[in-house]
C-alpha cells in the first residue's frame, strides 16, 4: 500500500492517519461548489491538527454533490493540503459499477485511500455485499476503509463478512458507526483492520482499546481539541485525556445528537465562526437562529473564546 509521501504519521495500524475530519462541502451562498472555500478549509483543520480528511462522506453531503464535484474537491484540497495530510474519498453509492467509477477517478484525482458505505436502500445480502466491496478494491490501487453505518444504510457488514474481506490486501480499515463495540474489539484482536470511531462519543473508547483514531465532524469546529484527547492518551495521561472528551461531550451532543443531521449542525457552527461553509443542499434545510446562536454559545465555553 503506497499513499503520497507526507508528514502524516501512517502506519500499517493508522493507514490514514490518526486524527481525520470528515470535511464539509463548502458551497457559495447560491449553493455551488465553493472549491476556493475548500482550499482554505481544509489548510485550516490540518494547520489546526488533522492529519487526515475525509472528503465526500456523509457529512460532505455526497448524496447531493456530482461525479465532478467529487473530483474536483479532492483535487483543489490536494493542492490545499499537499502532502502534510491523508485524503480519504467517499465513493461509496447502491450501485457497484457507478462506486467502481467514483473509485477510479478518486484515484485520479489524487486520493490516498477510499471510503466506501455498505450498499444501502436495496439491502442485498451479505455474499452481495462482499462481492460489492471485492470488486471496488480490485478496481484500484488505493487502500479501502469500509463504512458500516446500518442505521442509515439499512444494512450490516456482519462481523463474518469483515472477517472475510479482511483478507483482501487493500482492505485495511473500517470507519466504524455500528455501535456494536464489542464486535469491533473482537475483529481488532482477530485481524489486522484499522478501527477509526465514526461517531465523536465514542473517539477515545475505541482509541483506548486498540482502534486507530477517529473520522470526527466535531473536527470541522474544533480540530486541536479532538485531537488533543487523542494526543494525551498517547502520552500516558488517561485521566487528562478523559477530562478532554468529557469536555467536548455538550458539543458533540448538540452537532451530532441534536435532532439535526451533523452536515447542518456544523455547516451552521462553522459560519458563525467565519470559516468557510455556506448552505446545504435540498433536501436539508439550515439550522434555525436559535440551534445556531446555541452552537456557538457551547464552542465559545469549550474554547474559551468570545
Amino acid at each position: 500500500m503506497e499513499l503520497h509521501d507526507r508528514a502524516a504519521d501512517t502506519t500499517p495500524m493508522t493507514p490514514f492517519g490518526r486524527t481525520l475530519c470528515a470535511m464539509i462541502t463548502p458551497f457559495t451562498p447560491a449553493g455551488a461548489l465553493d472549491l476556493e472555500g475548500a482550499r482554505r478549509l481544509a489548510d485550516h483543520l490540518v494547520t489546526g491538527g488533522c492529519d487526515g480528511l475525509v472528503l465526500s462522506g456523509t457529512t460532505g453531503e455526497s448524496p447531493t454533490t456530482t461525479d465532478a464535484e467529487k473530483s474536483a474537491l479532492i483535487t483543489a484540497v490536494r493542492e490545499a493540503i499537499g502532502t502534510r495530510a491523508t485524503i480519504v474519498a467517499g465513493v461509496g453509492t447502491p450501485d457497484t459499477a457507478h462506486t467502481v467509477g467514483l473509485a477510479r477517478a478518486a484515484e485520479r484525482a489524487g486520493a490516498d485511500g477510499l471510503l466506501v458505505v455498505a450498499p444501502y436502500y436495496s439491502r442485498p445480502p451479505q455474499d452481495a455485499i462482499e462481492a460489492h466491496f471485492l470488486r471496488i478494491a480490485d478496481s484500484t490501487g488505493l487502500p479501502l476503509a469500509l463504512y458500516d453505518i446500518p442505521a442509515r444504510t439499512g444494512t450490516r457488514i456482519e462481523p463474518d463478512t469483515l472477517l472475510r474481506l479482511a483478507e483482501h490486501p487493500r482492505i485495511v480499515a473500517v470507519k466504524d458507526c455500528s455501535y456494536d463495540f464489542l464486535s469491533a474489539q473482537k475483529l481488532m484482536s482477530r485481524t489486522d483492520l484499522a478501527y477509526y470511531a465514526g461517531c465523536d462519543e465514542h473517539n477515545l473508547a475505541l482509541y483506548a482499546v486498540g482502534g486507530a483514531g477517529c473520522v470526527s465532524t466535531v473536527a470541522n469546529a474544533v480540530p486541536k481539541h479532538v485531537r488533543a484527547v487523542l494526543d494525551a492518551f498517547d502520552a500516558g495521561e488517561t485521566a487528562h485525556a478523559a477530562r478532554l472528551q468529557q469536555r467536548l461531550i455538550p458539543l458533540i451532543e448538540a452537532v451530532m445528537a441534536g435532532g439535526l443531521p451533523g452536515t447542518v449542525t456544523a455547516k451552521a457552527l462553522l459560519s458563525t465562526l467565519g470559516l468557510p461553509a455556506g448552505p446545504v443542499r435540498p433536501p436539508l434545510r439550515p439550522a434555525d437562529t436559535v440551534t445556531t446562536d446555541g452552537l456557538g454559545a457551547l464552542h465559545r465555553d469549550l474554547t474559551g473564546t468570545g
